[in-house]
């Protein structure tokens, strides 16, 4: 007996449904970023959410790759340790993406103290630990983005 495509479609539609929510990241990405001359892919935390979880629960954390954190507006955000299983190098950034301090090799013991900025950012990027080493990365160095992304929420 020969089943007609009509009786395959929802089946079909289900597949396809399920494998573009697995593909999905949990935030933004993209991989055109420049930082202290290497190629990023990265990860967007634009809301509240995203910015709460950001890479808490991994296990690793490749050596190109990034997650921003985007705020409304200038200030001294406080990032934590809480539910890290990797170390990172942590930088705040100006509304200009130029980074203004730096938390490097924060280790997940360090929980639950906060590490701040040495002055109000815009964006915080988070990287594998010994990133801003093993780059040259300092005050003043420049992420690279065709677009900075804003808060979506």
């Amino acid at each position: 007996m020969r089943k007609s495509l009509s009786n395959w479609l929802p089946a079909l539609a289900a597949v396809a449904l399920v494998i573009l929510l697995a593909s999905t990241p949990r935030v933004g990405r993209t991989p055109a970023a420049s930082f202290g001359g290497v190629s990023l892919s990265l990860d967007y935390a634009t809301t509240v959410a995203a910015r709460e979880l950001g890479l808490g629960g991994r296990e690793s954390i490749a050596g190109d790759y990034g997650m921003l954190f985007v705020f409304p507006k200038d200030e001294r955000y406080g990032f934590w340790m809480k539910d890290m299983l990797v170390p990172l190098d942590i930088f705040w950034l100006d509304a200009q993406g130029h980074v203004v301090s730096a938390a490097e090799e924060v280790a997940t013991s360090t929980y639950p103290s906060v590490f701040y900025p040495a002055e109000p950012a815009r964006y915080v990027l988070e990287t594998v630990a010994g990133f801003a080493h093993a780059h040259g990365i300092a005050t003043g160095t420049p992420l690279l983005l065709k677009n900075l992304p804003t808060v979506s929420e």
